[in-house]
């Protein structure tokens, strides 16, 4: 909250809240006049309408990441750059020891491993009537839901197709005005098969109004102390992955709490192995020298220059503290993502390699800034049986060190039964399988042409 001088009594003036809300957020005047026209893009009641356009319009995936196949180092490095050491994920000696037969990959890889996949372009009238939406306006990822189908496994490749299902106009406490749009990807391996499908839910604000607002003006940059770093250690060390033992369903009970976690606390260096073990290359791309030249080219309102007048990308605020303020807020933050990925690790490390991961869902409700320690608990809310899997659901709560809840999540996992033995893997819903199949069939008839000329 801001703070009243001696003499002040009820409510802060609005000129002082306006000083106040400035001065949290001030940066060197040189970057000011830089960072003034990135913060001028707005929303636009026609950018909301041209939006709607693309609802139920699939279009196949060109993009490629930073992993094109789920290598076992890429399943290894992707796992470890979201702090998860579990063997079945980092050790492709583990694997093959347990019922799959196989080193698997951490869940949420399978968003993240891209071969190009060929499909029929966006229909021209649309792809026309969208060009430059939204163009220069802030998006974060405020949630998304994962299901899943099977593991992703070494030498598979995931081709995906995506589509917008909703768009929605609401008010904001960050911005004031926000747009909310949920899309769907539909990630397929090589042999055609569904492995999971994803749905992202990205925010539209303002940078500008974002940033007037001022939202979080009052938020202090974490410190810590010894004691505060005894009771993170104590959680890391007692954390581990349950491994071989198995979890079975008839010993599970409602209101079983699971192990606690703990992540961070938040640094740059956390950022830079999140990077490094493949994630965030596309859409907007992280190049350097020459490339980078051509990517800024590309798209120019995604570069900002810096203190040093450099042209640097606008998702530097995930690192750069100076380019945060500029959209209102106090540090640099995390990736959304990376939440997303630390609720699987913990429902990962609770159920063990038996098990099957059938459904997350997350969502953010505040910054995860540069300092902050997020601790994870969660807990058994409902057990059921559904076409002969044997399922268990999980309810998960993220707090940071000032003891405001972050995120929260819940999963639905398929667990072993002392009768009925090993879960089977759940089946792709018909209509899914069928609009997959046809997109498949499709890149494989454009891969066929291709080869041909």
């Amino acid at each position: 909250m801001l703070k009243r001088s001696a003499n002040q009594s009820g409510d802060l003036p609005v000129a002082t809240e306006k000083t106040a809300v400035s001065d949290a957020f001030k940066v060197d005047d040189k970057l000011e006049k830089e960072f003034e026209a990135a913060l001028k893009y707005e929303l636009k009641d026609e950018d909301i309408e041209r939006s709607r356009l693309l609802i139920g319009v699939n279009v196949a995936s060109k993009a490629r990441e930073l992993f094109s196949e789920a290598t076992p180092d890429a399943i290894r490095n992707w796992a470890q750059g979201m702090g998860d050491d579990n063997p079945l994920y980092t050790d492709e000696s583990y694997g093959p020891s347990t019922r799959w037969g196989t080193q698997i990959s951490h869940g949420t890889l399978v968003g993240h491993v891209k071969t190009p996949m060929l499909g029929d372009p966006m229909p021209e009238e649309i792809k026309k009537a969208t060009k430059g939406l939204f163009r220069g306006v802030h998006v974060f990822v405020s949630g998304g839901t994962w299901d899943w189908y099977q593991h992703l496994r070494p030498g598979d490749r995931i081709y995906s197709y995506s589509g917008e299902e909703s768009v929605e106009e609401k008010k904001s406490e960050f911005a004031d005005r926000s747009v909310i749009r949920v899309s769907r990807n539909v990630n397929i391996n090589q042999r055609g098969e569904v492995v999971g499908v994803y749905r992202t839910l990205r925010v539209e604000t303002e940078r500008k109004k974002s940033r007037s607002k001022g939202k979080y003006a009052d938020i202090q940059p974490a410190n810590y102390t010894d004691e505060d770093y005894e009771r993170i250690d104590s959680i890391y060390e007692a954390e581990q992955p349950r491994g071989a033992e198995r979890r079975y369903w008839e010993d599970v009970n409602v209101g079983d709490e699971m192990q606690p976690m703990v992540k961070g606390p938040l640094t740059v260096s956390e950022i830079i192995a999140v990077h490094a073990g493949g994630y965030g290359f596309v859409p907007y791309g992280l190049k350097s020298s020459r490339l980078g030249y051509k990517n800024r080219k590309r798209i120019a309102p995604f570069y900002i220059k810096n203190e040093m007048g450099v042209w640097d990308v606008a998702q530097r605020l995930h690192w750069d503290n100076e380019w945060a303020k500029a959209i209102g807020n106090p540090l640099a933050y995390d990736y959304g993502v990376m939440r997303q990925c630390w609720l699987y690790h913990m429902v990962s490390d609770w159920c063990g390699d038996d098990a099957f991961i059938e459904c997350l869902e997350d969502s953010i409700r505040k910054f995860n800034y540069q300092g902050d320690a997020q601790f994870l608990t969660g807990k058994v809310v409902n057990k059921r049986e559904e076409d002969g899997r044997f399922l268990v659901d999980l309810e998960m709560h993220m707090v940071n060190q000032r003891d405001t809840e972050t995120a929260y999540g819940s999963a639905t996992v398929s667990l072993p039964s002392r009768e009925a033995g090993l879960p089977p893997l759940p089946a792709v819903p018909v209509e899914l399988q069928r609009e997959a199949a046809q997109m498949f069939a499709r890149h494989n008839e454009l891969t066929t042409e291709k080869r041909g000329r």
